[in-house]
């Protein structure tokens, strides 16, 4: 199969869809790899690495589109590659389209398989593709949320861990999966008072037991969101709906009624957000200000670490990559049904529930779309 990596061309966005290593799995199986000249600039590998694994080098990314089977990427298609986009090409990242109407249009006007790293199944109903920048994102959620507690960078000035006679930052974190989970284990490492909400007692439990009592696990109601957040002085947005748009728990009012100077991080922002006052945001400028209270809402977070993130993620997608080159996109999903739960477009329709239900999209179940 021939296959095609592009640069990243989202803002301050330096991962790449396959390292050098994976290059050369992919061309010990006979396959031929594309690869945009100094994708891999972000993450210190550069051309001649790729070559060395076996890769072309291309300078055009419209060669890429023009003449790649499989796409493999990190973020979304920008506005730009739209135009460059094939009928029955495959596209293999992170799509994130239930808050992105335009581009869901855009994939389905293409005539693209896409299937979203974020909605790939494992055991256990696990998201195994999501969980290794879940962790990353976690944990820089708490690195970017004591920096912008700082006072220069609009914060009130407060230390996390605080000093011995000072007390510590309180910190809330709203979800106890992956995300909220290292932005714990983060915030409790930095010394801070942590808190986790979550509507799971068996999760609670099994963080509380992880964490052996150190960090308060409570059930998650408006009623202890509201009363957890106007105590805090960071509050970390960690909740998901697998494909879904994340539902807006942290409200307007409850911001408006925040200490002057916290912080909140909303991890949920790539798919819509779970705050009522966020909006995307870039590494570029990616905080803003609603009622005294600091707002950070980067959408590719684990861009900011370019290469843990790469191979972090490559570790993930390789053996998935693998199986659409070897076997075909079609028999692959149609053999597996955790990659096949990850096609979200095929050849003009949604093929992902929660993506079709929060466009007000048709749904196309994927098997049926497959066997079609």
């Amino acid at each position: 199969m021939l296959i095609g990596v592009p640069k990243e061309i989202k803002n301050h966005e330096y991962r790449v869809g396959l390292t050098p290593g994976s290059v050369k799995e992919l061309s010990a199986y006979g396959h031929t790899v594309l690869v945009e000249s100094r994708a891999g600039a972000g993450i210190r590998m550069n051309d001649e690495d790729y070559r060395n694994a076996g890769a072309e080098i291309v300078a055009d990314p419209a060669q890429i589109y023009a003449r790649a089977e499989l796409i493999v990427k990190v973020k979304e298609p920008q506005h730009r590659e739209f135009a460059m986009l094939r009928d029955g090409q495959v596209l293999f990242t992170y799509l994130h389209l239930a808050p992105d109407p335009v581009l869901a249009r855009q994939l389905m006007k293409a005539g693209v398989i896409g299937i979203a790293y974020e909605t790939v199944t494992g055991p256990n109903n696990t998201l195994p593709l999501l969980a290794p920048m879940s962790e990353v994102a976690g944990r820089l959620s708490i690195q970017a949320g004591a920096h912008c507690l700082e006072k220069a960078n609009g914060g009130a000035g407060v230390l996390l861990g605080g000093v011995p006679g000072v007390e510590k930052a309180n910190v809330l974190i709203i979800g106890g999966g992956v995300v909220g989970e290292n932005a714990a284990a983060m915030a409790l490492g930095m010394e801070a008072d942590v808190t986790i909400l979550d509507r799971s007692l068996p999760r609670l439990r099994q963080l509380d037991a992880e964490f052996q009592g150190k960090v308060r696990c409570i059930y998650s109601t408006r009623d202890t969101i509201e009363k957890y957040a106007l105590d805090a002085d960071l509050v970390v947005g960690a909740v998901l709906i697998p494909g879904g748009t994340t539902p807006k728990l942290l409200t307007r009012d409850i911001v408006r009624r925040m200490r002057p100077g916290s912080v909140v991080v909303d991890v949920a922002i790539d798919q819509g957000g779970c705050f009522e006052t966020s909006h995307p945001t870039t590494h570029q400028e990616p905080t803003y200000v609603v009622d005294e209270v600091v707002h950070f809402c980067v959408a590719n977070m684990p861009g900011a670490v370019p290469r843990t993130s790469t191979f972090a993620l490559n570790n993930a997608t390789l053996p998935f990559t693998l199986a659409l080159a070897n076997r075909g996109y079609r028999q692959a999903m149609l053999r597996d049904p955790d990659l096949r739960n990850g096609l979200n477009v095929y050849k003009g329709r949604i093929t992902h529930q929660a993506v079709a239900e929060a466009l007000g999209a048709e749904y196309q179940a994927p098997a049926d779309a497959l066997a079609a």
